[in-house]
């Protein structure tokens, strides 16, 4: 599975390339095409008194916010393009079991106000409503153009890690009440989940209420923080939920093989069966994914990437399988 942006400028060869790139098709944005995709500028879209200038700046009228007034979803607007291409490209596919897509989170989106001078009871308000609304709306663009297909749709809040450390004026109930509100919005027939790119507050995420958990995959010392909550992930599981591994870096250079994400990803995973998670079920629960979106690198790149996540993904099944015939499940 994808996480979100992708590198390309034309939108076209982007929704191919996302129809393409994954199992689990993901629709694109694409904020090298134009600073409207940007995730902040994106669901500010149809606020009134929020203006986002033409290279992604946000002018915040306080005054003119108000508390009750509509936020629309206009799907036409600059800040869909990556989306309507990706649904203009489904011809043949519109029968695909799931497809992916995701939205910034109130936390971060709250925040990012808050540093453009919007009052934080302000800023967290609106900042709610607005993400609720656009999910909501573009939920069911989506379900009129796949008819056939369930969702994944994943609040992406890259900024959570921040806030539960105290760099926001919130509590941390406070933040967990902010995303449990985003994804109560999506309906129930469509899994909800987090994807939060930074350190994982593991109690924090568990306590959001999602189906699916997009988080690093932990390496190092954080392996001793996933097996901290070993019993938690178990019961996670067991209870249905997904995570989302991300598997492959994208912050600093690209490897050229997947050997040495493959051998993190199993470390890990021994890590946690040692601890007692089921290895059939943490095997059957999982996705892998990049760690970030590509949007800040190159589309050769991105092939790149997605390729050797392909590769992580057909070694994983065929894990699993090993596992079934051998535990005789």
């Amino acid at each position: 599975m994808g996480v979100g942006s992708l590198p390309h400028r034309d939108a076209i060869v982007a929704a191919e390339f996302a129809w393409s790139a994954t199992t689990i098709p993901t629709m694109p944005t694409l904020p090298r095409r134009s600073p409207a995709e940007a995730m902040i500028a994106q669901a500010l879209v149809g606020i009134e008194g929020v203006t986002v200038g033409q290279y992604g700046g946000i002018s915040v009228d306080v005054a003119a916010l108000k508390k009750d007034s509509a936020i629309v979803t206009d799907i036409t607007d600059d800040a869909f393009v990556g989306y309507r291409a990706f649904l203009d490209a489904a011809g043949a596919r519109r029968d695909t079991q799931w497809v992916k897509w995701q939205f910034v989170g109130p936390v971060t989106l709250g925040m990012t106000l808050v540093r453009t001078g919007v009052p934080a009871i302000v800023a967290f308000d609106l900042a709610l409503r607005a993400v609720r609304s656009h999910i909501q709306a573009l939920e069911k663009i989506v379900s009129a153009s796949l008819p056939m297909s369930a969702q994944i749709i994943m609040v992406d809040e890259p900024l959570l890690t921040e806030a539960l450390a105290g760099e926001s004026d919130l509590s941390p109930d406070a933040i967990v009440d902010l995303v449990s509100g985003a994804l109560a919005a999506i309906s129930s027939q469509n899994l909800n989940g987090i994807h939060c790119c930074a350190d994982t507050d593991w109690n924090a995420m568990f306590s959001m209420g999602a189906a699916v958990l997009s988080i690093p995959s932990p390496t190092g010392h954080a392996i001793n923080d996933i097996e901290a909550v070993a019993s938690r992930i178990s019961e996670y599981l067991e209870l249905g939920g997904v995570i989302a591994w991300g598997v492959l870096r994208t912050d600093g250079p690209i490897p050229t093989a997947a050997d040495r994400a493959w051998k993190s990803l199993t470390d890990m995973w021994c890590s946690l069966v040692r601890k007692g998670v089921d290895p059939v079920l943490l095997r059957r629960n999982s996705i892998v994914t990049p760690v970030c979106g590509l949007g800040m690198h190159t589309d050769d790149l991105a092939t790149q990437v997605m390729a050797l996540v392909d590769e992580i993904s057909l070694k994983v099944q065929e894990q699993s399988t090993a596992s079934r015939l051998t535990l005789g499940s």
